[in-house]
C-alpha cells in the first residue's frame, strides 16, 4: 500500500502567451503532455493526451502496464481523429511523460512512460536521476558524442523531438517497471525546466523543500526567473516511508495521487 503525496504547478513562462502543457494527476497516475505547434493547436493536443491517461487511471483500481501502454496508443488516435476533423489542426502534436503505480508480480510497481522531450527524474538519498531519455535531435547528437550534455542545452536543435503523439504510425513510448523504495521523490515536467534550470539546480530545489506542492512552486518559479522561454510545468510526487503497522492496526486502501487534471 503506497502512501503518495502529490503537488503540481505550471506557468506560460515570460514569452508564450498560451501555456499548451497539460497536468494530469488522477487515479493513480501522474503526468505531463507538452503541446507542440502553436499554429496547430498544441495545447488541444496535450488536453486530449492527458484525458485518454486519465480514463484508464479513474477506471481501473489495480492498473497494468498493458493499460496505460494501450491509453498511449489511443491518445495518439485521439489526437489524429481530432486533427482530421478540423484541418486548423492538422500537425498538433504532443510529448507525454509520466508515472504511474501498477499492479505486476502482486505487488505495488512504478512504471515510468514517455514519447518526446518531457522528462522523469528520480530523487533517492540525495542523488537524482534522469530517469527518461528526451526522444530528441539534440539527445541523440549528445549519444553519438557530437555535443556534450553543456551545448545540448543551448543549441539551436533542442526543441526538435524526434517521437511524439499525433503521429502515424502510433511512435512506440519508451516504459521502465521498478519496485518503489520508501522516501523517493519523482518529479515529471515539461521542457521548460531543464531549458532554465540544470540538474544540479533542480537537485537542490528537490532536497531543500520536502513539501511536494512547495517543492513544484519552487521549481516553477526558478525557471521563470531564469528566462521563462517556454512554458514550464512540473509534478513532484512523494512516496512516504510506511508507517508501522501493529496488529491491532488496519490498513486503508492505496492512496491515489489526487484528482482532477489541468492545462
Amino acid at each position: 500500500m503506497l502512501d503518495l503525496r502529490i503537488g503540481a504547478a505550471t506557468d506560460s513562462g515570460r514569452v508564450r502567451a498560451i501555456n499548451e502543457d497539460s497536468i494530469l494527476t488522477s487515479g493513480f497516475v501522474a503526468a505531463v503532455a507538452d503541446g507542440m505547434g502553436g499554429h496547430a493547436a498544441g495545447d488541444v493536443a496535450s488536453r486530449l493526451a492527458v484525458a485518454r491517461i486519465g480514463k484508464v487511471a479513474d477506471d481501473h483500481d489495480a492498473l497494468r502496464p498493458d493499460d496505460l501502454i494501450g491509453a498511449i496508443t489511443d491518445a495518439n488516435a485521439d489526437i489524429l481523429a481530432a486533427a482530421r476533423a478540423d484541418t486548423a489542426r492538422a500537425g498538433m502534436g504532443t510529448t507525454l511523460s509520466g508515472l504511474g503505480v501498477v499492479f505486476v508480480g502482486g505487488t505495488d510497481h512504478w512504471m515510468v512512460f514517455n514519447v518526446g522531450d518531457s522528462r522523469v527524474y528520480r530523487l533517492s538519498d540525495g542523488v537524482l536521476t534522469q530517469v527518461t531519455v528526451d526522444h530528441s535531435e539534440v539527445e541523440e547528437l549528445v549519444a553519438a558524442g557530437v555535443l556534450t550534455a553543456e551545448q545540448a542545452r543551448v543549441d539551436e536543435r533542442r526543441n526538435i523531438v524526434t517521437r511524439s503523439l499525433g503521429t502515424d504510425p502510433a511512435p512506440h513510448a519508451d516504459t521502465w517497471v521498478f519496485p518503489p523504495t520508501p522516501g523517493e521523490r519523482f518529479l515529471v515536467c515539461s521542457d521548460g525546466l531543464p531549458l532554465e534550470v540544470d540538474d544540479e539546480q533542480i537537485r537542490a530545489l528537490l532536497h531543500a523543500e520536502p513539501d511536494a506542492q512547495r517543492a513544484a512552486d519552487a521549481l516553477v518559479a526558478a525557471a521563470v526567473a531564469a528566462g521563462g522561454r517556454d512554458n514550464v510545468t512540473v509534478v513532484v510526487v512523494d512516496l512516504e516511508p510506511a508507517p508501522e503497522v501493529g496488529p491491532d492496526v488496519v490498513t486503508a486502501p492505496r492512496s491515489h495521487l489526487g484528482n482532477g487534471s489541468a492545462s
